[in-house]
């Protein structure tokens, strides 16, 4: 890894490739969780059936513009949770490591999957305002509308009126939900790949390379979604609501499974599928890539003159 400010840029721009990429799906996975809000089966609309049903409806009848809805946010959201979740993890994990077991370089599941869920809670808090707006965002549409509908023009737009109207308060509405959706889906993501990389090298002798950083990505994005569907469920409603329709976290769950049945938690899970697959291996492929640079150019900035000189000698 680079240095902590290093391993966070790093994170950062890795994870704005991949949200380029998979931000469609997103869009179709958030209409889905809303779709039917609060609805008895048998009364629910289904104007998105899965990904690619809805990535065409969405196309035809709002074009790109509507399919990226949202995007601003959601590349501030992304350079700030994995920023904090691929900065932070490793120094955290080697600082517990070397406190709880005399070896900085030991690996350790519990270790590892409590620093992936802080360093996630940590980007959660820290994005939750930007993943707000980027849910409201996404959610509206002047065709096909689901859930609660808010109309702004972007970003800083839908900033102001939450915050003229709410107060700070108003934009941290649901950031529970989004701290567990992420503590969740962090504790498992690094862990995952990093153990997934580990089996791959011992017992297939592949080598350090695209192939090893796809194949290890692929296990963890999987992991990732059957985590952290039901809690993103949960924080797309909260984030959406206007008013008090739900009191918290738990309010929510309740309501949902009792008027929609226990599988609506999982409403949207295959567009989430089609998304978290490529966007924990463009992210986690890209940090590989990215921590290679900055570390070339930390060497650069801070090795010394002598130093460097030897290099190029």
């Amino acid at each position: 890894m680079s240095t902590t400010a290093g391993a966070f840029i790093a994170g950062g721009i890795a994870a704005c490739g991949a949200v380029t990429a998979t931000h469609p799906f997103e869009t179709v996975k958030i209409r889905m969780q809303l779709q039917g809000e609060l609805q008895t089966k048998g009364h629910q609309p289904h104007h998105y059936r899965g990904p690619l049903h809805g990535v065409s409806v969405i196309v035809r009848n709002e074009g790109i513009r509507g399919i990226y809805r949202g995007i601003g946010c959601a590349y501030i959201y992304q350079v700030l949770l994995n920023g904090c979740r691929l900065g932070f993890y490793e120094p955290m994990r080697a600082g517990l490591a070397k406190l709880a077991l005399n070896d900085a370089a030991k690996q350790n599941l519990g270790i590892n999957m409590f620093c992936g869920a802080a360093s996630g809670i940590m980007g959660a808090a820290a994005g939750s305002p930007f993943f707000l707006v980027k849910t409201r965002l996404q959610s509206f549409s002047p065709f096909l509308p689901v859930g609660t509908q808010h109309q702004y023009r972007n970003a800083w737009d839908g900033l102001g009126q939450i915050f003229r109207a709410e107060g700070v308060r108003g934009l941290y509405r649901g950031v529970g939900a989004a701290m567990i959706r992420t503590g969740f889906g962090s504790s498992v993501q690094l862990p995952t790949y990093f153990f997934a990389k580990r089996r791959l090298q011992k017992h297939l002798g592949m080598e350090e390379g695209a192939p090893l950083h796809l194949a290890s990505s692929t296990a963890s994005g999987f992991v990732v979604c059957v985590v952290m569907h039901p809690p993103d469920t949960i924080m797309s409603r909260l984030y959406n609501q206007n008013g008090n329709l739900y009191k918290g976290v738990f309010d929510c769950l309740a309501k949902t499974i009792k008027t929609e049945g226990l599988f609506a938690i999982y409403k949207g899970v295959f567009p989430h599928l089609a998304r978290i697959l490529p966007h924990t291996i463009l992210t986690l492929s890209l940090a590989e890539q990215t921590n290679k640079l900055m570390r070339k150019l930390e060497e650069r900035i801070f090795s010394p003159p002598e130093t460097q000189s030897m290099k190029t000698a």
